[in-house]
């Protein structure tokens, strides 16, 4: 009987992983992400895009230069 058990197991698992199931990962929220250096992000005051490398952040929002932020 338990021997079923863990081969229903193992085939269920090998067929959740073939159709691209992953497993949740733990710690993270699913809201938040990682930029990367070249991605853009929109000024908050002229609406123009800069890189992230480029941009300057204050209080979690993105400005293009000294002269949009607040």
């Amino acid at each position: 009987m338990i021997f079923k058990l863990l081969i229903f197991a193992i085939i269920g698992v090998m067929i959740y992983k073939f159709f691209g199931g992953k497993l949740p990962k733990v710690g993270k929220t699913p809201h938040e992400k990682k930029l990367d250096d070249d991605t853009l992000v929109e000024c908050k005051t002229c609406n123009t895009y800069v890189t992230v490398k480029e941009s300057i952040i204050v209080s979690g929002e993105y400005y293009c230069s000294k002269e949009c932020t607040p």
